[in-house]
């Protein structure tokens, strides 16, 4: 009788086999994609993302990388509507969750199916950061009524999230303890254990909850004139990123707001990409058929990217301007993997105890079985490398009361030395920046890059 539950389980991993996500390398699909938005080639990302996505039914990745492409190109409406089909599949996974969250923890709890063959779900900054980008995208055209509605929605996803990872963990960590499987990633010999532990990883309070979408919440209820509701957003942002005296003299200047004739403007600088994901394989001891088996099994880890230089500083009017470090997409990312280890180690370690009985039975049994189990295993054997990659890695900014008319910013040399030509002429106003490489992307009613010596090299969209 012990052979239809073996064979049903050769049938799961054959299936799996069959996927395309067992086969799908994100992360070589991104960098072409990534190599030509970094060099200004913006359509021929375009075209490479839709090269890479050619079925009819689109992942949510597919629809935040377009929704950043688009977004670099100027065109706001075009990545809007890429957000919004995002965010409809968010806006589902929340709806999953609050209808019922031990029915949602149980099917995501599953053991037989590695991560990499599950559909895309996003990760908690993933899904936090979709409606940060989108008020960004309105904010540039000066709407701040329309970025105040996807504000509110990212507070509600937070509480969503908060609530669901909570129980989580306590169910990861009671069916570790059930199933006498270790879960400590400090244990996994020849993991980059310390990345995990970076100070700025475990100085985080979670992966999700980001200083610069908080203080972006509190600019934009000062400028409506809602004080109520900006202060606490910055006080948010002030306990999630403490000792930064540009959030805590937020809070020290709202009673001071609207005082004066000039304007008050935030700038914010991106630069970069979200890190990527890789999977590496470790030695791990096992509990097989009551013998310890060492068996090497795959997990992820976090790559930074690399392709733009660090810098703080910018210039305008030809003077320079200090930004403060508001968001790192790398941090975050980093933290979403720390906190999910114990689970991914868990799930992994099952699949595999589960899966060494099952061949070892099928090939008694069945060994055509059995050897289809071992291929299968094989082939879908890895960790989930998915993520968001045209995701800005930093977030700075500036904050300073401007003469209205028109200003120039100009970027540090290793960015090009780009300048971009920018015109104050509201009482709040948010500039936005993005910076890969040494190309330069200034999108928004008010911004423009100056063209340079070098016309291939520039990347300028001006809007009407």
């Amino acid at each position: 009788m012990a052979f239809r539950p073996m064979t049903a389980l050769a049938l799961v991993a054959v299936t799996q086999l069959a996927g395309c996500a067992a086969f799908r390398s994100y992360d070589t699909e991104l960098k072409e994609t990534n190599q030509q938005l970094a060099t200004g080639n913006v359509d021929g990302a375009l075209l490479t993302l839709e090269k890479n996505n050619t079925g009819e039914d689109k992942d949510l990745l597919y629809y935040f990388e377009k929704g950043e492409l688009l977004q670099s190109k100027g065109d706001f409406a075009g990545s809007q509507t890429a957000w919004h089909a995002a965010d409809r599949v968010v806006l589902a996974w929340e709806d999953s969750v609050k209808l019922d969250t031990d029915k949602y923890l149980s099917q995501f709890g599953s053991y037989l199916v590695n991560d990499k063959v599950r559909r895309y779900e996003g990760y908690d900054y993933e899904k936090v950061m979709l409606t940060t980008q989108m008020a960004l995208n309105l904010l540039a055209q000066n709407d701040f009524e329309d970025a105040r509605t996807e504000i509110k929605k990212t507070h509600e996803r937070e509480a969503v999230i908060a609530g669901l990872r909570d129980k989580e963990y306590l169910k990861s960590e009671q069916d570790a303890q059930n199933r006498g499987v270790k879960t400590e990633f400090k244990d996994l010999k020849g993991y980059p254990v310390e990345s995990l532990n970076a100070p700025d990883v475990i100085g985080l309070k979670n992966s999700y909850q980001s200083a610069f979408s908080h203080y972006l919440s509190g600019f934009v209820y000062e400028a409506l004139g809602e004080r109520g509701l900006a202060a606490p957003g910055y006080r948010q942002a002030a306990e999630l990123r403490p000792d930064t005296p540009l959030l805590n003299q937020a809070l020290l200047n709202l009673d001071n707001a609207g005082a004066g004739t000039d304007s008050d403007v935030l700038i914010v600088v991106q630069s970069g990409f979200a890190p990527a994901r890789d999977s590496i394989r470790i030695p791990l001891p096992l509990p097989i058929n009551n013998n310890i088996v060492i068996t090497a099994l795959s997990f992820p880890v976090i790559k930074p990217d690399l392709s733009t230089a660090a810098f703080s500083q910018i210039g305008l009017d030809g003077q320079p301007l200090n930004l403060t470090l508001l968001n790192s997409t790398t941090a975050m990312s980093r933290r979403a993997l720390r906190d999910d280890m114990p689970g991914i180690i868990l799930r992994t370690s099952v699949r595999a105890i589960t899966r060494s009985v099952a061949q070892a039975q099928l090939n008694k049994a069945n060994p055509m079985a059995g050897l289809v189990l071992g291929i299968a295993s094989a082939v879908t054997e890895g960790a989930d490398t998915r993520t968001w990659r045209t995701l800005p890695d930093t977030t700075q900014v500036a904050r300073l009361r401007m003469k209205q008319g028109e200003h120039q910013l100009s970027l540090p040399s290793a960015q090009g030395g780009r300048h971009v030509q920018i015109n104050v002429d509201r009482r709040y106003q948010v500039i936005t920046v993005r910076v890969i490489g040494n190309q330069v992307y200034a999108t928004g009613v008010a911004s423009h890059v100056v063209p340079s010596d070098v016309p291939q090299a520039l990347a300028s969209i001006k809007q009407p």
